[in-house]
């Protein structure tokens, strides 16, 4: 692999790595530093009164420096914010060792060195609460320039902005950009929140497998690989459903799981070939019991994230307070599209379908149809929590059948945004039931469907055993995430998106330069 070429920037901070060493400085110590305080702590337990003031060890990122004679400041960046730190050449070098001044007032550091800070709190003349350094030490030396936003003349340089360079270098991204770090520690405080809720009731948090000898519980293209050592392809798992009805017929009464599912299909602003769901699964239980829940969990989880129920998303404020409509499969297409599903055969729905402007592929069957209506015409209407219900049997292999009305299922998916964010049903639990409705994904992969499911003849075993009636339900935990923070792009909201590599990402610009006719980059 060629070495890049190094810019004017680079090859001075590793002239200063030099020097750090030729001073007998190690730029990348293997010891132990004794961190005992972050600056948000720090500020705010601060008092003016506190006698003698309080002694702190910190370490941290310089964001910004301003040298003084024989004085200097320092912003430090930590986990939790940045402080200001002051360090003064007689503090740091009071006997004849004069290796650290060098270090400090002749800019042997940089913006983005990470140093450790011994001192004391104060408050500087100007007011603000600052740490007075008395030891300092290296402790990472870094050899590539921040893009630190700087203003001249009231416009900002060096903005690290770019979307593409922001996901590819998210490392960066969260160093400089305010705001970003938020977005993760509330992800990561709404996977708590959920796991807290699901404990509580005493469910039971498990793994299964991500390698799969079948793509099964979920209608979508796999990912295929191959295991060496049995000479077998296998599937990155779509879903998690099928192992975990397997626990419930098993004997437990309650199973969840955090799931990385991979799918092998399109990327826009929601969706992600690798995204995370949530997959609950309680016995004796119902759909209507698990709207229920839905709607008071993510009640508990806004207020834990955010404080309260309401978040702002686009220019739309969604409200999260419990309880929340609930609207059938057949009166929302009537609504948005005047056209009653009910009783039509599939070339009545397809004539429909096309009427409606909707493009049809032949391999669709009614399911596919209908859920194309749905989505074209009615999805992006239903911007509060909204549970969408009682959704054609077409639709549905996994779902048991409505009690009142054999064509439909005893399922719903939660609208928020104008999107999908859940989806659960009355698990189907009749073996025989359940394997020609199998059957009839396979016809549909044989006229073209590639997203059909496979029969699974092990789980059909499993419900030969006896499954209890059981609700499960899924949600899309990056979506969550999406709603929770305000962001509208799923990349906002994963610290590593998919990204192309860049070789190809270049070479897919250039491709797309000629074909617009514009001169070819050399």
């Amino acid at each position: 692999m060629a070495i890049e070429e190094l810019s004017e920037q680079e090859i001075v901070r590793r002239g200063s790595l030099q020097a750090l060493r030729d001073h007998g400085i190690n730029p990348y110590p293997a010891a132990l530093f004794p961190v005992d305080a972050y600056s948000a702590e720090i500020k705010r337990s601060f008092s003016d009164e506190l006698e003698p003031p309080r002694e702190v060890v910190v370490a941290g990122r310089i964001m910004s420096r301003r040298i003084m004679g024989k004085a200097a400041f320092m912003e430090l960046q930590d986990n939790e914010g940045r402080i200001q730190v002051y360090v003064s050449r007689d503090d740091l070098c009071p006997g004849e060792d004069k290796d650290m001044y060098n270090v400090v007032f002749k800019k042997l550091l940089d913006i983005g060195d990470i140093i450790g800070i011994e001192g004391f709190v104060f408050r500087t003349k100007t007011g603000e609460i600052s740490i007075h350094a008395r030891k300092l030490t290296v402790l990472a030396k870094s050899l590539r320039p921040l893009p630190i936003v700087k203003m001249k003349d009231g416009k900002a340089y060096d903005a690290f902005t770019d979307p593409e360079l922001r996901y590819r270098r998210r490392y960066v991204d969260l160093v400089v950009n305010a705001g970003v770090r938020e977005i993760f520690v509330k992800r990561t405080r709404m996977f708590q929140s959920m796991r807290d809720f699901f404990n509580a009731h005493g469910y039971l948090e498990v793994d299964t497998p991500v390698l799969q000898s079948i793509p099964g519980g979920a209608a979508a293209r796999p990912f295929v690989t191959h295991h060496n050592s049995l000479d077998i392809d296998l599937y990155l798992r779509i879903a998690n459903e099928l192992y975990l009805k397997r626990l419930i017929v098993g004997g437990f009464d309650g199973v969840y799981e955090f799931s990385r599912n991979f799918r092998n299909e399109g990327m826009d602003r929601t969706h992600n070939p690798e995204f995370t769901c949530m997959e609950i699964y309680v016995a004796y239980k119902d759909y209507n019991w698990m709207m229920d829940c839905t709607e008071r969990m993510l009640e508990k989880i806004a207020l834990d994230v955010n404080g309260t129920t309401e978040v702002q998303y686009g220019d739309h404020t969604i409200s999260f307070k419990a309880p929340f409509p609930r609207v059938t499969m057949r009166q929302a297409i009537l609504d948005h599209t005047g056209f009653d599903i009910e009783g039509k055969s599939e070339e009545e729905l397809r004539a429909a379908a096309r009427g409606m402007g909707i493009e049809i592929d032949p391999a669709m069957g009614k399911g596919k149809i209908i859920d194309e209506m749905f989505g074209e015409k009615c999805e992006a209407s239903y911007i509060q929590p909204t549970f969408i219900t009682d959704y054609p049997i077409e639709m549905s292999p996994l779902t048991k059948r409505h009690r009142d009305n054999p064509e439909l299922t005893e399922r719903f998916e939660l609208m928020v945004g104008g999107k999908e964010l859940a989806n659960a049903y009355s698990e189907l639990n009749d073996p025989i039931d359940q394997y020609e409705r199998f059957v009839e994904q396979m016809r549909l992969a044989d006229k073209g469907d590639d997203e059909a499911m496979i029969i699974d003849h092990d789980f059909i075993r499993a419900l030969e055993y006896g499954m209890p009636p059981t609700s499960g339900m899924g949600i899309g935990m990056d979506r969550l995430a999406m709603l929770l923070t305000g962001q509208t792009t799923i990349q906002e909201v994963l610290l590593f998106p998919q990204m192309r590599p860049q070789v190809k990402a270049k070479k897919a610009e250039e491709s797309e330069e000629n074909a617009n006719g514009e001169p070819e980059n050399n």
